[in-house]
């Protein structure tokens, strides 16, 4: 038997991501948001979604459990998951890609566009942990390099440039989805 691929997905805050998972869920993939495992310990905690608190969550459950806590959170979701289409929304780390490695045939993804596009999109996405102002945002990006995350973006396997937004997305989606059948070939 086979193992399962899981398509991971990696990029700055705003740089397209969940964009191009809601393309591939089109596509028939399940999509599992790693940012929605700190949503929910927030939500448990009764705590309101700021970005401070968001922020801070992510820092305690990986201080507690490590640098792949989140995405060993997420490993069981998988195992469990009936659809063989599978991909994983926000990957901050090397650590989470090694661990997501371990059970699952992976390809990595990094979706990026520059700083002023992903402050643009943020600002327009209004989400409560969306940055108003671009020094929020470099707070943010800061955070999130400090997981590793450059790290995960500079190995990817696979980079989509996305500063035109959807046709980019769509166009990279395509080559990605082409590079699989490829390798489901050999």
């Amino acid at each position: 038997m086979t193992q399962r691929r899981l398509i991971l997905i990696t990029g700055m805050a705003g740089s397209g991501k969940t964009t191009l998972a809601q393309m591939m869920k089109q596509k028939g993939y399940r999509v599992l948001t790693m940012g929605d495992v700190i949503r929910s310990e927030v939500k448990l905690r009764g705590l309101p979604p700021t970005p401070e608190n968001l922020g801070e969550m992510a820092k305690e459950i990986r201080e507690h459990g490590g640098d792949a806590a989140v995405a060993k959170k997420c490993i069981p979701l998988i195992i469990g998951e009936v659809n063989k289409l599978v991909a994983v929304d926000g990957i901050r780390s090397l650590d989470e890609v090694y661990v997501f490695e371990e059970a699952f045939d992976i390809i990595l993804v990094a979706v990026h566009a520059s700083p002023e596009t992903r402050f643009q999109r943020l600002r327009n996405r209004g989400r409560s942990d969306d940055p108003k102002v671009r020094a929020h945002l470099r707070i943010r990006d800061h955070r999130e390099l400090g997981f590793g995350m450059g790290n995960a973006i500079a190995l990817a396997d696979m980079v989509i440039i996305n500063e035109n937004g959807l046709i980019d997305l769509e166009n990279g989606l395509d080559t990605l989805l082409e590079r699989i059948k490829h390798i489901d070939k050999d």
